[in-house]
């Protein structure tokens, strides 16, 4: 039987160019190699696409692994990827494990689309809806799930009229989460309690989106749920809690990668018809969007009883201690059975456009 060939495709020009590299090294050492014959692929953060066949990720000053500046060249068009002397790869399956801008938000996806390489995850719509957050935010609503309350402050409007954008933040009352509509793995996220710290806050998620996220900070448990397409069926997994120790106040950068102050309860010590009615909100968010393949889901539990959704992410990290794998092996499902299901189903799936 014929090993279906994977492009195992990592890096990006995002912020969160590291973290990809790292959920593809996770999936590289366990792909099952009986059925399927990996090849990684990396994007630099300047864009070019490398081919790593041969090759190793680079560590940055920050420790963090990074695409080489110097490696051997593909070419990649809406007719394939090649190799640098116009070889064809023979790609079957694309898996881009890239987070964020360029990789999680649809353009990579619509890449694939065009030239016709069956690929992991969502496609180009529930990609790019996902990945901002304005705009999910009122998708999740129209089905019935709670969303945190907040607004939307642009660019413009900010260099325009900043007193009037102040004063609608205010009106929020504090304290506030301000974050970048579009970024991931909380770049450019701030946890805000004051007026004095407004400015400061959205000139620094402007750094990464010309949109800007301000929402009501929630008082409650944070609550994840994996969600996985096995045979055309969203399937939740069990439920896990983030639990973020001191000196965080949230669940920033630092706290998710950098260092040890971030604990899990998997499963989650939750009362049975909460933990359903999560688990379908998950499903409910999933396919809200139109998701495919899989996602991770967050919510807060508050101390009432209320489920509100956070956001969903349409690529999650994917090490082996990330949390999605964790909670599908909670759930009884191995990280390489997890990578098998997900490559299945690329292949199984009609394309989103009809040519």
């Amino acid at each position: 039987m014929k090993r279906m060939r994977v492009a195992i495709i990592a890096g990006g020009q995002s912020s969160e160019h590291p973290i990809s590299c790292i959920s593809a090294s996770g999936v590289l050492a366990a792909i099952d190699q009986s059925r399927f014959d990996p090849i990684l692929i990396g994007i630099t953060q300047s864009g070019a696409w490398i081919d790593m066949r041969h090759s190793r990720f680079e560590r940055g000053s920050d420790g963090l692994s990074y695409v080489p500046d110097g490696g051997e060249k593909l070419i990649v068009d809406i007719h394939g990827i090649k190799d640098s002397k116009g070889h064809d790869l023979a790609i079957d399956i694309a898996f881009p494990l890239l987070h964020g801008a360029y990789g999680e938000d649809g353009t990579i996806q619509g890449l694939l689309e065009m030239a016709g390489i069956a690929y992991v995850g969502s496609g180009v719509l529930a990609s790019a809806v996902a990945m901002d957050k304005s705009f999910a935010k009122p998708i999740y609503a129209d089905f019935g799930l709670e969303v945190v309350d907040g607004i939307t402050v642009h660019r413009d409007n900010w260099e325009k009229s900043r007193d009037l954008e102040i004063a609608k933040i205010r009106a929020l009352g504090f304290p506030i989460f301000i974050k970048p509509a579009r970024s991931g793995s909380s770049r450019g996220t701030a946890k805000v309690k004051d007026e004095s710290a407004i400015s400061g806050a959205i000139e620094d998620a402007f750094r990464f989106d010309p949109r800007v996220l301000v929402e009501v900070a929630v008082k409650g448990r944070e609550i994840e749920c994996a969600v996985l397409q096995v045979d055309s069926i969203a399937k939740a997994s069990v439920l896990g809690e983030v639990r973020v120790h001191p000196p965080h106040e949230f669940y920033d950068f630092d706290a998710k990668y950098l260092d040890s102050s971030t604990t899990f309860d998997i499963p989650a010590n939750l009362p049975e018809a909460i933990a359903r009615e999560i688990s379908q909100a998950a499903i409910t968010a999933f396919e809200a969007l139109g998701c495919e393949g899989l996602a991770r889901v967050d919510f807060f539990l508050t101390d009432s009883g209320e489920v509100i959704i956070n956001e969903l992410n349409t690529m999650p990290g994917f090490t082996p201690r990330s949390v999605f794998p964790m909670l599908w092996r909670a759930t009884g499902k191995s990280y390489k059975e997890v990578i098998s299901v997900l490559c299945r189903s690329a292949l199984d799936r009609s394309k989103n456009v009809i040519r």
